[in-house]
């Protein structure tokens, strides 16, 4: 008999995760969301075999649950299966953004005998949604796993050999560290994103050239800003503790920058960029990171009609999927920019080389 896997939430992460199982195990998996509609799109995709409304009931069959709900839906989940008859060695992960308040809610489970071990795939995409999901997604990413201190580690092994054709890079850590590690490259960046985007937002209001000045750069490194106020609101709750301290650390910070500003030191000012500048030019290029990278392929164009369908044709040609486009600039019989975003580096790479085949000029920047 096939072994069975419940996943709740079949969005983009979830999708991805269950298509990664399918490919290395022969699987039944049952899908749970909120929205009918998305377990049936799943379904369709064959991301999903079957569809369920009875939580319960299906987590009492299941050999794995996986839990790619929000965070805080997480939580009520995990609350649900303490009144569950569930199989003796099945396994329950997750894929939230936190840990701390999963491992703990999930305290009661492990005390009862029963195996959780947090979950935290670092990878993602600027889609969303099944119709978005790709057993290769996490291809190269860290995995974090959070068991508790006294999981048997031969339980640890099981799950990464359920999750083993994600081909991710499995780490092991306790919470605590996740959340501090990640609140510090991937949660705080996005507060401070959003910080600057309101800014802006201020003086645009009262002079509107600075929409169209912010079009270009600032949009670009305030890409994460435009992630899911919903998803953020609980990531950044559930991470409180930490926030706040990478925050006071922020406002220290930015005293001490404006205070070499206002003393108009040209060497102070000197050494603060290049001392980013260093430690930015040392960071890993072709390495997943917490947020998800943007593969971006530059192409000049002439401003003629039909030079983007041209370009989307030659792609969807060769299968190749792009996340987001956008023209920098053209103006008549003047070379422009088009600006294609793409998933992976492969698809970037492929792209490069199909349109350059084809007579257009393309580059990539760091």
């Amino acid at each position: 008999m096939k072994q069975r896997v419940l996943l709740v939430g079949v969005g983009l992460i979830g999708g991805s995760v269950a298509l990664a199982i399918k490919q290395e195990h022969d699987v039944t998996i049952i899908g749970q969301d909120v929205n009918a509609e998305h377990c049936k799109l799943a379904q369709s995709l064959n991301i999903i075999d079957e569809i369920t409304d009875q939580f319960m009931e299906e987590a009492e069959r299941a050999d794995l649950i996986l839990l790619a709900a929000p965070v805080q839906e997480t939580e009520k989940l995990l609350t649900q299966l303490e009144q569950c008859s569930l199989k003796e060695n099945v396994i329950i992960t997750d894929v939230g953004s936190t840990k701390e308040r999963i491992m703990e809610r999930a305290r009661v489970l492990h005390e009862k005998g029963i195996t959780f071990i947090g979950g935290h795939p670092m990878a993602g995409s600027h889609k969303t949604g099944a119709g978005s999901a790709k057993a290769h997604l996490f291809e190269n990413a860290f995995y974090i796993l959070t068991p508790f201190a006294d999981t048997k580690n031969e339980k640890v092994e099981q799950l990464k050999e359920w999750l083993k054709g994600t081909k991710a890079r499995f780490l092991t850590m306790d919470a605590m560290q996740h959340d501090r590690l990640t609140g510090i490259v991937s949660h705080f960046p996005h507060v401070i994103a959003a910080s600057l985007v309101r800014q802006v937002k201020q003086h645009a209001d009262r002079d509107d050239l600075v929409n169209g000045l912010a079009a270009g750069g600032f949009r670009d490194i305030t890409r994460i800003a435009s992630s899911s106020p919903f998803m953020w609101r609980d990531i950044i709750t559930h991470n409180k503790e930490n926030i706040l301290s990478f925050l006071d650390e922020w406002m220290e910070e930015m005293r001490e920058v404006r205070s070499m500003v206002e003393q108009g030191n040209g060497e102070q000012l000197y050494d603060y960029f290049r001392g980013a500048k260093q430690f930015r030019d040392t960071l890993p290029i072709r390495s997943k990171g917490a947020i998800p990278s943007f593969y971006d392929l530059y192409v000049d164009i002439l401003d003629r009609t039909g030079v983007v369908s041209h370009i989307t044709t030659l792609l969807a040609i060769k299968n190749i999927s792009i996340t987001n486009i956008r023209i920098l600039e053209t103006r008549e019989d003047v070379y422009g920019v088009l600006r294609l975003s793409f998933q992976t580096e492969e698809d970037r790479a492929n792209a490069k080389l199909c349109l350059e085949q084809h007579g257009y000029g393309t580059y990539t920047t760091m």
